[in-house]
């Protein structure tokens, strides 16, 4: 969610999410298209235990998203979505971070450089998602492409910083990509274009239940 609405999501998703054969993964330009922030703030009052993802496109919107977002209410801040028009606000985030949150999570590119987590972690984010779409021309990129680059991210900030929390995603596809993560030392896992595979998504789910 940004602070204002941003209309267009479902003709974008429909102009622009393809299976991309040259990078091997699902492709889309969809450029953070929501309802904005105070829809956000509604559907809260109705669930109060999930996690919201917030977009800050201007420093000059800080204050407000501040004012508008209750303080108990549980976010991620998208720091990297390659395919809006802008880039992700990230100095004066750390502001979000209180003690009534359960969840303040960095939602990070997976080229995101070592000391661009090492600043995040000194202004006190100890909760991180690796991570969002790939860069590639025509927007930004999902699937077994990412792997690579978030076990990179995972293997980092967990060594490094034993006391964080990870959510692992990109490419999990198979049950043995999530047990890597695992081994990694994610904590917890995001799936997403797992589902426009159904022969894929059953056989997933078939091997985490009877694992666990």
């Amino acid at each position: 969610y940004t602070l204002h609405h941003r209309p267009g999501l479902l003709s974008q998703i429909w102009k622009t999410l393809r299976f991309s054969h040259e990078y091997g993964g699902w492709n889309n330009k969809i450029g953070l298209r929501n309802p904005g922030i105070d829809y956000a703030v509604e559907k809260f009052k109705e669930n109060p235990d999930e996690i919201y993802s917030i977009a800050i496109l201007h420093k000059t919107e800080i204050p407000e998203l501040l004012e508008r977002i209750p303080y108990n209410m549980n976010i991620e801040l998208n720091v990297s979505c390659p395919n809006a028009e802008k880039h992700m606000v990230v100095t004066g985030i750390e502001q979000f971070i209180n003690p009534d949150r359960n969840w303040c999570i960095i939602k990070l590119s997976p080229k995101t450089e070592p000391r661009v987590i090492d600043n995040f972690y000194r202004k006190g984010f100890r909760q991180f998602h690796c991570s969002n779409t790939l860069p590639v021309l025509g927007g930004g990129l999902s699937g077994p492409p990412l792997i690579p680059h978030t076990s990179r991210l995972v293997d980092y900030i967990k060594t490094k910083y034993p006391d964080t929390e990870i959510i692992a995603g990109g490419g999990i596809q198979k049950y043995d990509t999530l047990l890597n993560y695992q081994k990694l030392g994610a904590n917890h896992f995001a799936i997403s274009t797992l589902f426009f595979h159904p022969i894929l998504c059953s056989k997933f789910f078939y091997n985490f239940y009877k694992r666990n």
